[in-house]
């Protein structure tokens, strides 16, 4: 007892009604404070005289009754419902019946007594005393409200036993019953009660019941209630309490007692009569008086903390009662003494000031304040220790700080390298909390690399053998082991992560280990391994090109993992990546680019990305020196300009692969061969990807064009010429060599009408020997041999064509001339033939016309034409001679039936030829498909169609 620290964390509250220190019971209540009750911010007391007052906080009297006629006993306001409980002494006519009776006054309706005097209702009166209940002096009362209206109210009797009213008590929907303690061990006279208490857990309610010599425990949740005593030692009246947890408190001359539902708690030995036992706010509170000088002491004990938290003298003190917050004691003078806990602040400024650090943790620990709070006092607890140079001891109360103290502020402390061990210490504890920004990961580094703590750099990186999540920032990690040279920890890091793009970076940029990087990125997921190739692919290639394009096969194409292709092969390729994404990282190594298409294409027949694939290969192909593809790799192909390749540097800043032709030798020749084979890959690849079955390409014409243009590759502009049937431009490539037997060669194959080619060629040539200004006899013959044959140009612009060139004699085209004159001759004798004919045909049926207007027609006709029976009457004669029955003919037939077939087929001969007139684009697509346009337009005067044909008015003339 006399070890514990004495402390004054309470002080005496001003409570006066003049604002002094000192307060008394109001001069009102006359009689002598037999009974007081604390609850719902009044303090009520009950008097000798049977008055009842209620005193507010100033203790002024708020309003007093008389409940009873003799005196009030006991009372008790209870918490949930505004009611009072008392038991007293009432005056009775009738000498019969016991005069204690318990009432339940209902706070909340006061009625009017007269001018002077209020009172509250009485909701019930009961006796407490019955036949089956004798009388007996009452020593202790207890109220436990179950569930309102629903009171359980124990009444303690100097004869051991306890009286129990269960029920509603305003509407005497009640029950009695009786308990009893054990009888004493003497076979004296059962002693009083002198102490009840209620606990409850749950649907259990249990009552404790003390006496001089035994404290008992009776369940009342069970039928009939069971008692058990929990021991045979006891204590006096109001020496007994219950605690917020609901143990039984009783107080003895040489200790405080706990009681449990099981038994015996705690012991707690405290010296003295223990006048007043109470429980207030987790302190327990002992009125001791000292036998020696008569005098009574006040002490409140922090059990927890296991000190005294406040001691005073008092005087005879009657009544202990806790409201408000405060300690009130009523002396038997009816003083009244207020005393109230001081703040948190203020006990532990006091605490700081006498360095009582572990008194002050120990007391915001157990008073649960804030974290905050908490905090605070760990810190100056803290410092107090790091200005002893107590730094261990320090740093562990810096790490309870922990989430509410800046780490800056301890951090900053021990940046001394002396200290480095305790600056670890916080780092890793700040990491296991997870509250470590960057910075304090890079620190916490360091500190193991400048301690050179491999076991530790262990524990903190592998994390118990890898099992855990990271509680870290993975780059910073990453980076000071990097830094550091710790590359197998830094890889570690970045595996455990996920972070493959990082691990690669140490594999490749720090360690060299290029054969490991491509195990590494074969075990990934396609799209993870995708990207790492892009970011990395570009060392890969440089130092194992060919183990790089066998990784980027298997990820293009999916070969590895059949199983994953399901349904159409196109679908599946649109979850695969696309080898054009890899394209970039072939920058120095065009050739290995060349190769990995290459197997592309032939493991994919369907690719999307087919177009792009293609036009790559063609500039690889067609180039003159096998460099990286610039063209292909823009958009929209705009401002390009035709290279100069050979002996230069490319635009990318790659050197060419071309070498000073005076210095090839051995070399050159190779790379000669090598352009010639690509240059045939090139060209089958045109073919390929556009055969006659296709109407479109699978490659980029207009790049196909420019490369091999920009490369003067031949053979390549031929074919794209003639697939797009550019002609004209055909004959101008073989134009440009002078090859005159390729000319008459490509007009033979593109000239010829019937195999959809163009006539117009031979003029071309025509032109091109007339404008050439040397003897090209041999070729013009061949050429006008073909003219001939499909009559594609007129004689005299042969001869006006042919006559540009001074080197060609008539002998040429004698022979030609005169087998053209011959021809036009025969036509022009045909023609007046059928010009004699047409005009004969023409004046016979005129004079026939004439004849039909101007003479009568006899119809000599005896048959039906239609029956061929004898044609009697009615009869239907024709001009055109012919004479049917008039049955013979249909309803209003007004056409002979023989010639009406005729007649409508020139009709509609006629109508077409008038729409044809009409109808331009017909016209011209004739004129410009035939071989003499001339005789179309011919044809269409002759027919009259042109002459006949109107142009209509315009709008308003």
């Amino acid at each position: 007892m006399y070890q514990w620290r004495k402390f004054e964390f309470f002080e005496e509250k001003a409570a006066g009604r003049g604002g002094g220190s000192s307060a008394a019971v109001p001069a009102e209540i006359a009689g002598h404070v037999t009974c007081c009750s604390g609850g719902r911010g009044r303090v009520a007391v009950g008097c000798d005289d049977g008055t009842v007052g209620l005193l507010d906080r100033g203790f002024r009297l708020s309003y007093g009754f008389q409940a009873y006629a003799s005196s009030a006993l006991f009372l008790q306001q209870l918490k949930q419902k505004n009611v009072l409980v008392t038991v007293g002494d009432d005056d009775q006519s009738s000498s019969q019946s016991s005069a204690i009776c318990l009432k339940v006054f209902d706070l909340d309706k006061v009625q009017e007594e007269g001018s002077s005097t209020t009172s509250p209702f009485c909701v019930q009166i009961l006796r407490v005393f019955t036949d089956q209940f004798p009388q007996a002096k009452i020593t202790s009362f207890m109220v436990l409200e179950e569930a309102p209206p629903i009171l359980l109210i124990a009444i303690g009797l100097d004869n051991g036993f306890i009286y129990c009213i269960k029920g509603d008590i305003a509407r005497e929907r009640i029950t009695r019953f009786k308990l009893q303690v054990e009888a004493a061990s003497d076979g004296s006279t059962s002693l009083p009660i002198t102490g009840l208490g209620f606990r409850i857990e749950g649907q259990a309610h249990q009552l404790f019941a003390v006496t001089p010599s035994s404290v008992s425990l009776f369940s009342l949740h069970v039928q009939p209630p069971r008692r058990q005593t929990l021991d045979q030692i006891g204590c006096q009246t109001n020496a007994v309490a219950m605690s917020d947890r609901m143990d039984l408190i009783i107080g003895r001359p040489e200790a405080v007692y706990f009681y449990e539902v099981d038994g015996r708690g705690p012991c707690w030995a405290f010296d003295g009569e223990k006048k007043f036992v109470g429980w207030f706010r987790g302190y327990l509170l002992c009125i001791i008086d000292d036998q020696r000088t008569q005098k009574g002491t006040l002490n409140v004990y922090d059990l927890k903390n296991r000190l005294i938290a406040h001691s005073m003298p008092v005087g005879d003190v009657s009544h202990l009662v806790c409201e408000w917050g405060y300690i009130i004691l009523i002396m038997a003078d009816k003083k009244i003494l207020c005393i109230g806990e001081k703040d948190m602040e203020s006990k532990l400024d006091m605490l700081f000031k006498k360095n009582l650090y572990t008194v002050a943790i120990n007391l915001v620990q157990s008073q649960q304040a804030d974290p905050a709070s908490t905090a605070e006092v760990l810190r100056k607890y803290g410092d107090h220790l790091y200005g002893k140079q107590e730094y261990d001891e320090a740093m562990s109360q810096y790490i309870h700080t922990i989430g509410h103290l800046e780490p800056s502020y301890v951090i900053q402390k021990f940046l001394d390298a002396k200290r480095i061990y305790n600056l670890t210490n916080y780092l890793e504890k700040l990491h296991d909390r997870g509250l470590a920004s960057k910075d304090h990961t890079t620190l916490l580094l360091n500190c193991y690399t400048k301690l050179k703590d491999v076991e530790k750099l262990n524990d903190f990186i592998k994390d118990e053998d890898g099992i855990g999540e990271i509680k870290f920032d993975v780059e910073t990690a990453i980076r000071v082991c990097r830094a550091a040279g710790y590359h197998e920890h830094a890889m570690f890091v970045a595996k455990k992560a996920g972070r493959h793009e990082l691990y690669l970076k140490i594999l490749l940029e720090d360690l060299g280990r290029y054969d490991e990087a491509l195990q590494y990125i074969s075990g990934l997921e396609a799209n993870q391994a995708g990207l790492t190739v892009k970011e990395y692919g570009k060392i890969l290639v440089e130092h194992r090109p060919a183990e790089t394009v066998e990784i980027l096969l298997r990820l293009c194409t999916d070969v590895g993992d059949p199983t994953t292709r399901r349904g159409s092969n196109s679908m599946h390729l649109l979850t695969v990546p696309s080898p054009m994404d890899f394209v970039n990282i072939f920058v120095h190594s065009p050739q290995y680019l060349m190769e990995f298409l290459e197997n592309y294409i032939k493991a994919v027949k369907d690719s999307p990305a087919q177009t792009e694939i293609h036009d790559t290969l063609l500039e690889l192909y067609i180039s003159n020196d096998l460099s990286f593809p610039s063209i292909s790799r823009e958009n929209g192909f705009e401002n390009h300009s035709i290279k100069e390749t050979k002996g230069k540097e490319t635009a990318n800043g790659y050197k060419s692969g071309t070498r000073d032709k005076a210095n090839l030798g051995k070399e050159g020749t190779k790379i000669a061969k090598d352009i010639a084979d690509r240059r045939n890959k090139g060209l089958a690849l045109l073919k390929s990807a556009w055969t006659p079955e296709m109407e479109d390409p699978l490659y980029d014409v207009d790049l196909a064009l420019i490369l091999c243009n920009t490369h003067a590759f031949k053979d390549g502009l031929l074919f794209l010429y003639e697939k797009l049937k550019l002609y004209k431009e055909v004959i101008s490539c073989y134009k440009q060599a002078h090859d005159h037997q390729g000319l008459i060669a490509c007009c033979k194959k593109l000239g010829d009408s019937s195999q959809g080619g163009d006539p117009s060629l031979w003029g071309d040539l025509l032109k091109y020997f007339g404008e050439l200004g040397e003897d090209c006899s041999k070729e013009v013959k061949e050429v006008l041999t073909y003219i001939e044959k499909e009559d594609v140009v007129p004689p005299i612009v042969v001869l006006q064509t042919l006559s540009k060139n001074p080197c060609l004699t008539l002998s040429v085209v004698k022979d030609y001339i005169a087998r053209k004159l011959e021809q036009e001759s025969k036509l022009i004798e045909d023609d007046r033939k059928s010009i004699d004919k047409y005009q004969e045909e023409t004046e016979l049926m005129k004079r026939e016309i004439e004849d039909l207007k101007t003479n009568a027609k006899v119809f000599q006709l005896s048959k039906c034409t239609a029956c061929t029976f004898t044609l009697d009457l009615p009869a239907v004669h024709f001009m055109c001679m012919h004479s049917f029955h008039l049955r013979c003919l249909g309803d209003n037939e007004k056409e002979c039936p023989e010639c009406a077939p005729e007649y409508r087929s020139v009709m509609e001969a006629k109508q077409k030829l008038e729409q044809n007139a009409r109808d331009h684009d017909l016209f011209f697509r004739q004129l410009r498909s035939s071989k003499d346009g001339f005789s179309v337009i011919a044809e269409y005067f002759s027919k009259g169609i042109v002459s006949k044909t109107t142009v209509p008015p315009e709008n308003g003339r």
